[in-house]
């Protein structure tokens, strides 16, 4: 979606926290999530040369309790599972990957699909730069395996907890805790 698709509010020229020049743009949106409500999006990029400075998040319009998610892939059809992630919030595919909270972590709507590109990534990261061979070894054989899951062809479960209640993995099929 682009910025059209739905009101912005943008605040440019404002300090970096980073390198303290008046080159960060706020932008802030409300938007409907089907089948969850209200939330608000915002992000802070910074425009300066030399800082490229970035931070996003998602937060709901009304208070909710923590959550814990559980959500079996079985399907290429799972895979379109909408995901609303904050940035407290911890996403994990057991004996593959995590997802971790963080300064450096950011909020964001996805899906499924998008939650485990984002893992694959790590995993390719982990690929090139590992030292060992048994550690390439170990990682080549969790991207095939995430391969298999973005194909249809293998099972895997996507847990997915926030102690601040603004995130959820949208689905029928959803286990919450």
């Amino acid at each position: 979606m682009g910025e059209q698709d739905f009101n912005i509010e943008v605040i440019e020229g404002e300090e970096c926290p980073f390198c303290r020049k008046k080159t960060l743009t706020l932008r802030q949106a409300e938007r409907e999530i089907p089948y969850y409500g209200n939330v608000l999006i915002f992000s802070m990029d910074c425009e300066g040369e030399e800082c490229g400075y970035h931070k996003a998040d998602v937060e709901t319009t009304e208070d909710r309790p923590p959550v814990k998610h559980s959500f079996q892939v079985e399907s290429e059809e799972d895979l379109k599972a909408r995901v609303v992630k904050s940035s407290f919030a911890t996403i994990k595919i057991p004996h593959v990957g995590t997802i971790e909270p963080g300064e450096a972590s950011n909020g964001y709507i996805t899906n499924i699909e998008g939650i485990i590109n984002r893992i694959k990534k790590q995993v390719e990261f982990l690929r090139d730069n590992a030292e060992e061979d048994s550690e390439k070894k170990k990682a080549k054989n969790m991207l095939k395996k995430l391969n298999k899951v973005l194909w249809g062809q293998e099972k895997i479960v996507v847990n997915l907890d926030d102690p601040t209640g603004n995130s959820a993995i949208i689905s029928e099929k959803v286990v919450k805790k």
